[in-house]
C-alpha cells in the first residue's frame, strides 16, 4: 500500500501542479481519499513520501504561503509548456497528417501537461480537416532516414495525380543513393543521386510507397552546396547575380526571401521603388517566382535573364490573343 500511495502522490503532482499551480498537503489528502480510497493519511506520512520522491530524483519544490501553509509542485523535466504548445500547434497545421494521427500525437503531449494546461492547448489549436486520409508521412520518413543511416540504396514506388484526382503509382526499380531529406515550402523531399549518371533527383516523400532498401553502397553522394538563393526545390541551372527593381512595399518580402544575400539601394529614377542585387539560382523556379509579383517586379539585368523572361511573357500573352 505504501508504494501505491507514493505513486498516487507522484501522479497527482505530475498532472495537477506546475510553477503557476501548487497544492497543499490538504489537497493531496483529499486526492488520496477521492481517487485511491486512502482515508486519514497523515500530513507527516505525506511529507515523508514527498521526501522519498525527492531522494529518488524528482524535482519537487516547496513554497510557504499564508497562514504557515506549505505548497508543493513538481518541476517537470523535458519540454516547457510553451515548447509543447508550439509542437502541438505545428502538428495541428501539418497538412500531411490525418486527423486521427494528429489527435494521437497531441494526446501524447497532453500527457506531459497539467489539466489546466491541456485546456489551454485545446483552446488554441484547430485541426486541419483537409489532410489526405491515407497518408503515412511519419512511417515514410522513418524508413528513409533508416536507409540513409545504413548507407544503402533505395527503391520505392512513386505516385502522381491523374485527371480523376487519384494518385497513380509507377512501378520502377530506381536503385538510387539517398542523400538528404529536405523540408521546402511545407513539403518533405528526398534528394537522391543516380549512381550511373551522377545526376540528382528529387522526390516528395509523401508520394512514395513500398520503400525498400537496396544493396549497400560505399559511394558518397554529397549534395552540391548552393552558391546563392534557391527559390525552388529543384536544382537551378546556374547561379548568377540579378538586379531587380521592385515596389518599395515589397522590400520586406525581398529581405525575408533573400536575407544576407541581397544588397538593396534606392532606385534613382523611381522614388517608390528599390533595386535589389542578389545572387540567385536561375531555372524555371526563378521565373515562376518572378511571375507572382506581376508588374511590381522588373528584372533589370543581366540581359540574358531579362530576355528569357520577356520571351516567357510574350508566350503567355499569345495564349490569350483573340
Amino acid at each position: 500500500m505504501e508504494h501505491e500511495r507514493i505513486i498516487y502522490i507522484l501522479n497527482y503532482l505530475s498532472g495537477s501542479t506546475s510553477e503557476k499551480k501548487k497544492v497543499s498537503i490538504k489537497d493531496i489528502q483529499n486526492h488520496l481519499s477521492r481517487e485511491a480510497n486512502l482515508m486519514d493519511v497523515s500530513a507527516l506520512t505525506i511529507r515523508r513520501d514527498i521526501e522519498r520522491l525527492i531522494t529518488a530524483g524528482y524535482d519537487i519544490r516547496k513554497e510557504n504561503g499564508s497562514h504557515n501553509t506549505a505548497y508543493y509542485y513538481l518541476v517537470k523535466k523535458g519540454f516547457t509548456f510553451n515548447e509543447i504548445r508550439f509542437i502541438v500547434d505545428s502538428i495541428s497545421i501539418n497538412k500531411f497528417l490525418s486527423n486521427p494521427l494528429k489527435q494521437r500525437l497531441i494526446k501524447k503531449f497532453e500527457g506531459l501537461c497539467t489539466g489546466e494546461e491541456v485546456r489551454q492547448l485545446i483552446s488554441r489549436i484547430s485541426l486541419n480537416s483537409q489532410a489526405p486520409p491515407n497518408l503515412n508521412l511519419l512511417e515514410n520518413l522513418e524508413k528513409v532516414h533508416q536507409i540513409i543511416s545504413q548507407k544503402k540504396k533505395i527503391n520505392f514506388e512513386y505516385g502522381k495525380y491523374d485527371i480523376h484526382k487519384q494518385i497513380q503509382y509507377y512501378h520502377k526499380r530506381r536503385n538510387m543513393i539517398p542523400c538528404k531529406v529536405i523540408y521546402f515550402n511545407e513539403k518533405f523531399y528526398l534528394k537522391c543521386m543516380d549512381e550511373e549518371t551522377g545526376k540528382f533527383r528529387t522526390y516528395r516523400i509523401d508520394r512514395m510507397k513500398n520503400i525498400k532498401s537496396g544493396e549497400k553502397t560505399n559511394k558518397k553522394a554529397a549534395l552540391p552546396k548552393p552558391e546563392g538563393v534557391v527559390l525552388d526545390i529543384f536544382d537551378p541551372e546556374k547561379y548568377i547575380y540579378v538586379m531587380l527593381r521592385v515596389k518599395r512595399a515589397l522590400l520586406d518580402d525581398m529581405l525575408e526571401q533573400f536575407g544576407s544575400y541581397a544588397n538593396v539601394k534606392d532606385d534613382p529614377d523611381h522614388p517608390n521603388q528599390v533595386q535589389v542585387n542578389v545572387k540567385v539560382g536561375i531555372g524555371r523556379g526563378f521565373y515562376r517566382w518572378a511571375l507572382k509579383y506581376g508588374s511590381d517586379l522588373e528584372i533589370l539585368s543581366p540581359a540574358s535573364v531579362r530576355e528569357e523572361f520577356r520571351k516567357m511573357l510574350l508566350h503567355m500573352m499569345s495564349l490569350y490573343e483573340t
